[in-house]
């Protein structure tokens, strides 16, 4: 799959930096430590070192993070599923595979001590329990009586008649917004107690670097979710410990309050970017991405090259990330009930790692379509690295809008693109793939969107994402809105 050889200078390196964080953890109490403060006075020095070192291991817990948000199989495979995933490992690639080492998994007791939501072995970092506010203190009722009463108040006061009040209306609409949601955020309480948090100081957990930073979050007085995440970007603070396990504990040590950078961000940026979705934006969103080098993102997708979750098919062990991926790949080939010499369209299908794993292990012609040159190239050169002729499967590189319409399909996935069509061209999206498809074919789709007993943290980290992962990506969008598209 065109794998990127290491330099003998990068493996030294990275054997030193792994040395470096096991020797740190081991000389290092666990955390939390239980009396609130060795993990940053201890080893304060050695903790600066490592954090400014961090990159391997940053990337590696993100992809933790991320894979345990991944749904356990909850029925037995599907029969081709088991013996897909084998061809695969076999005869798909010889790829090495970057398993995760294993780890002990949290017994019964840690578990209940930490009060995990789950002790699986599956799972190395289970979540803690711990919700943050969010729609159960949210009133539309309460907004809509503020947007319309403040602007008739007002016209009131100037002696104003129905064209006044309409006009400051729209005058007073952003910043009614905008000061509603920053109140609200502010003032909600947690939904629920059912994990006590320990109450433990900011700096326990994370070092700024400037003292007016210190001054500023510092005790009891939480830094807000979205400045923290821009300040770690500019290197301006670090964790005092393991990046997932200070995560975890984030409802201690932040709060999910709107800031007036978060709202701008919100209302001239990310929605001037899903609003129109034209084909010049979606352009210059995708290419500078995904453009920016394969060898960049095989780094921490690893030799699969999937950008999606995964799924754990086996609850009493640990999966690496190449085993979930390809389970998640053979359960859409059986949901689509794939089979050979079936035709298969895969919209924003990435480096083109589904295309490949139909095309060889279900005997299909797959015809991938993405925006991004790299991706074209690498998923071309690894179908025909399979063994997988052009008139059989191939990577195209085109706008979806674009796509020919001189041939149906018999399946179509979707995953994790349609967030880059945008709201309000979903319905029409739908409808061009309905005319793609034969009269008894089937789609798989996969989006991402607010679930419905949304947390203000959900809009914080979707602008997030927006902002650095997926430029123009509408996540921020409620699922029960697709169900109307």
């Amino acid at each position: 799959m065109g794998e990127i050889e290491p330099t003998p200078a990068f493996l030294d390196r990275y054997a030193e930096l792994d040395l470096a964080i096991e020797t740190w953890r081991s000389a290092s109490p666990p955390y939390p430590p239980n009396d609130g403060r060795s993990s940053k006075n201890d080893h304060a020095d050695f903790s600066e070192w490592i954090q400014s070192n961090m990159a391997a291991e940053f990337i590696r817990h993100a992809l933790r993070i991320y894979m345990v948000t991944a749904r356990l199989g909850s029925s037995p495979p599907t029969p081709g599923i088991e013996s897909a995933i084998q061809t695969n490992v076999e005869a798909m690639d010889s790829d090495v595979s970057a398993t995760l080492p294993s780890q002990p998994s949290p017994s019964p007791t840690a578990a209940k001590r930490h009060k995990l939501i789950t002790n699986s072995p599956a799972i190395r970092n289970a979540l803690l329990p711990a919700d943050g506010p969010g729609r159960d203190s949210f009133s539309n009722t309460l907004l809509l009586l503020v947007l319309i009463n403040i602007p008739v108040i007002l016209a009131q006061l100037i002696v104003g008649g129905l064209i006044i009040t309409l006009a400051i209306g729209l005058v007073t609409l952003i910043p009614l917004l905008v000061g509603y949601w920053i109140m609200i955020s502010r003032t909600s309480p947690r939904p629920n107690k059912k994990f006590e948090l320990p109450d433990r100081p900011v700096e326990h957990y994370i070092s700024f670097k400037s003292d007016d930073d210190k001054a500023k979050w510092g005790g009891r007085n939480t830094i807000p979710i979205h400045t923290f995440a821009e300040m770690y970007i500019e290197g301006k603070v670090a964790f005092n410990g393991d990046c997932l396990d200070i995560m975890e504990y984030r409802h201690d040590w932040s709060n999910f309050n709107f800031t007036w950078d978060l709202c701008k961000f919100i209302l001239f940026t990310f929605g001037v970017d899903t609003l129109f979705h034209t084909r010049s934006q979606d352009l210059d969103q995708v290419r500078p991405n995904y453009d920016q080098g394969n060898d960049h993102y095989s780094f921490f997708l690893g030799p699969r090259m999937i950008y999606t979750s995964g799924i754990i098919s086996d609850p009493d062990r640990e999966e690496s990330l190449e085993e979930m991926q390809d389970n998640k790949m053979a359960i859409v080939c059986e949901k689509l009930e794939l089979g050979p010499g079936e035709s298969l369209l895969d919209i924003g299908c990435g480096w083109g790692s589904l295309a490949k794993f139909a095309s060889v292990n279900y005997g299909a012609a797959v015809t991938g379509v993405t925006l991004a040159h790299n991706q074209t190239v690498w998923g071309n050169e690894s179908l025909r690295q399979a063994g997988i002729p052009e008139n059989q499967s191939r990577i195209l590189c085109m706008d979806y809008r674009d796509i020919p319409t001189d041939q149906k399909f018999n399946k179509i996935s979707q995953l994790e693109m349609g967030e880059h069509v945008g709201i309000r061209r979903l319905t029409k999206f739908f409808r061009q793939c309905y005319d793609l498809l034969e009269d008894d074919g089937s789609m798989y789709v996969q989006l991402s969107g607010l679930r419905q007993a949304w947390q203000y943290e959900d809009f914080i980290w979707g602008s997030f994402l927006n902002k650095y992962i997926f430029r123009g990506a509408d996540v921020h969008t409620a699922l029960e809105l697709y169900k109307i598209s």
